[in-house]
């Protein structure tokens, strides 16, 4: 535990910081699976419309350092890959 006043502070923004990152993360994970959900759809138009909102979704995270740049670029690649195929 935590005994001096820094120590304590820095606890509690290390908590705030993964709750924010948590909410981030998982929020990213939607709109990715929202794109996933019109290709399995096979609805195209949709799947570019959600894949337009995901992107930024996605680089922000990247840039936030919540996820690696490669995995970034491997969703994007990914998700753009499938929806070509549609």
């Amino acid at each position: 535990m935590a005994n001096s006043a820094q120590a304590k502070k820095r606890a509690r923004q290390a908590l705030q910081r993964r709750n924010h990152n948590m909410a981030f993360r998982s929020a990213m994970r939607t709109t990715v699976k929202s794109v996933l959900k019109a290709i399995r759809a096979g609805d195209k138009e949709a799947a570019e419309a959600a894949y337009k909102a995901a992107v930024p979704v996605i680089d922000k995270s990247a840039g936030k350092g919540l996820i690696h740049g490669n995995k970034a670029a491997r969703h994007k690649s990914r998700l753009n890959a499938r929806i070509r195929a549609l």
